[in-house]
């Protein structure tokens, strides 16, 4: 679904019983996550991978090689479902799996140079795209939108690690009473 585009005006007041109104950062930050939904899906289609593989990638290519078990941890699957993943990896030629220098019972998973390049072919270019863009503005707005974007960041964390934060909206009075 796409967000309405945001205007420089500001947001006009919520109807009774409706959702609240938002300003146009927040609105452009809902079509933020909306493209990059599409770039995903557009990555693993261009690698042949579904999200779910497409995640162990990312991890994978991040992080360097890593243990089944370990790899299972970052995208919160189990090591049975993990193991299916990595097998369609390795099917594809993305991944492969050698003995563990560490442990000489296991295994890493270990991205292949090809699939690395693949990947990166897509991705460096937007990244950097992305990057230049912040050169339109000085540095003191370029320290506006860091600060923003960081604040940005805590509340998704914080309300991924708290579902109770999601219980009362920012500057609710009844919150803020039953804090005091």
């Amino acid at each position: 679904m796409q967000s309405p585009r945001p205007s420089s005006a500001p947001a006009a007041a919520a109807a009774p019983g409706g959702p609240p109104p938002v300003r146009p950062a927040t609105m452009l930050l809902r079509d933020l996550l909306d493209v990059t939904d599409a770039f995903e899906k557009s990555l693993g289609a261009a690698l042949h991978v579904n999200p779910t593989d497409l995640d162990a990638m990312q991890h994978l290519l991040m992080s360097g090689p890593l243990s089944p078990t370990e790899l299972a941890r970052r995208v919160g699957l189990s090591t049975a479902a993990t193991t299916t993943s990595i097998d369609r990896l390795v099917a594809l030629g993305h991944v492969h799996r050698e003995p563990n220098p560490q442990d000489r019972r296991g295994v890493i998973v270990i991205p292949s140079p090809a699939s690395r390049v693949a990947a990166m072919s897509r991705l460096m270019p937007m990244i950097a795209s992305i990057d230049e863009a912040l050169d339109e503005f000085d540095a003191a707005e370029q320290a506006v939108i860091t600060r923003y974007l960081d604040r940005v960041v805590g509340e998704y964390r914080r309300h991924a690690e708290d579902p109770a934060a999601d219980a009362q909206p920012p500057g609710d009075p009844a919150a803020r009473t039953a804090e005091d």
